[in-house]
């Protein structure tokens, strides 16, 4: 169970959701895939792991909540600068108590949305800092794009490496077919041969099986902290 924090008067806290309100509504409209339903607007919870570098898992009442960050696209894993903006990420919010202004719930069941730790807004932290894309296929808001443009002129962070190393991610997920794309469009064409209709650990019959689901067709839904391991239980020896 999550509690508010106790120097916000229920007034104050009112005022305040109403100006959060604004932002996350004109970030949204800019910044955010199409939906295959509805969230909460406002959430409050402790995030419990940091999958990368704008995904998290988030305790919200005892639930936890797959979140992605709006507006921002991190580098993936295997790819330059993917391991410290994961550590950027886990530095604002590891093990804190986030506010989360849900937008929409995506085609892979994650909870779309701007991410606040102590009133601060990770995501645009995470591109003033260099430590991420503004998502551009989703035409993000000025602002976030306005922030990587710091970035980028300051040279901080990925923008201090080399030009080749500089590839946003939407287009290296295109030539790498085992990365689960984060594209709200799963591409059905790009899954490995013999994957079937398998999405659940207790549908496995081994590790390699599970690993081959995880890895190869790209249900992610088997490595629920984002450790690497899929299907514990499975795959103990592994850890």
């Amino acid at each position: 169970m999550t509690t508010r924090p106790t120097a916000w008067s229920r007034r104050a806290r009112g005022h305040r959701l109403s100006a959060l309100t604004a932002l996350a509504m004109s970030i949204a409209a800019a910044c955010t895939p199409p939906s295959t339903g509805t969230a909460e607007p406002f959430l409050e919870g402790r995030v419990i792991a940091v999958q990368d570098g704008d995904s998290l898992l988030v305790e919200v009442d005892g639930e936890r909540l797959r979140v992605r960050l709006a507006g921002i696209d991190a580098p993936e894993r295997g790819q330059p600068w993917s391991r410290r903006s994961k550590e950027a990420l886990k530095a604002r919010v590891d093990d804190r108590e986030v506010r989360i202004n849900a937008v929409t719930i995506d085609v892979y069941g994650r909870t779309i949305g701007e991410v606040y730790a102590d009133d601060v807004c990770v995501g645009c932290e995470l591109v003033r800092g260099g430590h991420a894309w503004a998502y551009r296929r989703f035409d993000p808001d000025p602002v976030i794009l306005e922030l990587e443009d710091e970035a980028r002129r300051a040279g901080r962070g990925l923008w201090g490496l080399s030009e080749a190393q500089r590839t946003p991610p939407w287009e290296w997920r295109r030539t790498h077919s085992s990365v689960h794309d984060k594209d709200p469009k799963p591409n059905r064409e790009k899954r490995a041969p013999g994957c079937g209709e398998k999405r659940r650990c207790r549908e496995m019959t081994d590790c390699a099986e599970a690993r081959f689901y995880a890895t190869k067709c790209g249900v992610d839904t088997l490595d629920g902290d984002g450790d690497g391991v899929p299907c514990e239980a499975l795959c103990a020896e592994e850890r």
